[in-house]
């Protein structure tokens, strides 16, 4: 079994960033040989790595510190008056978790979600192997939290469960709906089961002050950012 000690970490040569133009990023990735276990797992997300299907990395980058890992503490999280609207526009959803798995609802919400909000990004167009790859492989303790109107998937939020709390992956949901935040309303969703597993974080991966796609992540109080090797509550986001 692996440990921190033993670990080998590869890093990707320069590329192009894909959240801030003009810039070049690297990226740390552990030895894909390693058994990482969910004890090894915690550790590293502790250090700020995240899991992609069964790659753990971090931002690498020799001249950037843009992208600071974050996590919310869930005990200390009061919803504010627009996250207690979307917990209302929402309450006739059903939620219910399972794990981590391929199926044909799941690929088909999910190609949709990408074909309609992500057309512009890397993971266009999307496919049954990328699906798994992402959000199936390598998971450990690793779970999917469906979501449904009337019996109907309308989402699907990806989550893992660490030693000292939750990680949210990624969430998709059907692109008409936009209206119902279901990723907000799933990040409101995972914080509840965080408490419920008496669980204190709520692991939310990136946050890039200049991305406006990640401005959503600050609206959850308090959180915390990984600054020199301290995790500290962040000011004035």
């Amino acid at each position: 079994m692996s440990n921190l000690r033993t670990l080998v970490f590869f890093a990707t040569p320069p590329h192009d960033c894909s959240y801030l133009p003009d810039r070049e990023a690297t990226t740390m990735f552990v030895d894909p040989r390693a058994n990482v276990d969910k004890k090894l797992y915690s550790q590293l997300t502790a250090l700020g790595f995240r899991r992609s299907g069964s790659h753990y990395y971090r931002p690498h980058c020799e001249h950037c510190n843009a992208c600071i890992p974050v996590r919310l503490k869930v005990n200390d999280f009061e919803p504010d008056r627009g996250q207690r609207r979307v917990l209302r526009k929402n309450a006739d959803i059903e939620c219910r978790v399972v794990p981590a798995s391929y199926s044909d609802a799941y690929y088909a919400l999910y190609a949709h979600y990408i074909e309609e909000r992500h057309s512009d990004g890397d993971m266009y167009p999307p496919s049954r192997e990328q699906f798994v790859s992402f959000l199936v492989e390598g998971a450990t303790d690793s779970w999917f939290i469906e979501m449904r109107l009337e019996g109907q998937l309308i989402g699907l939020a990806a989550m893992d469960a660490l030693d000292d709390g939750l990680s949210a992956i990624y969430t998709i949901f059907a692109p008409e709906l936009e209206h119902r935040s279901l990723g907000t309303f799933a990040i409101l969703w995972q914080i509840e089961e965080a408490k419920r597993r008496e669980l204190p974080h709520l692991y939310l991966g990136y946050w890039i002050r200049e991305c406006r796609k990640m401005n959503y992540k600050t609206r959850f109080q308090p959180i915390e950012s990984l600054i020199d090797g301290h995790w500290r509550v962040m000011q004035n986001p």
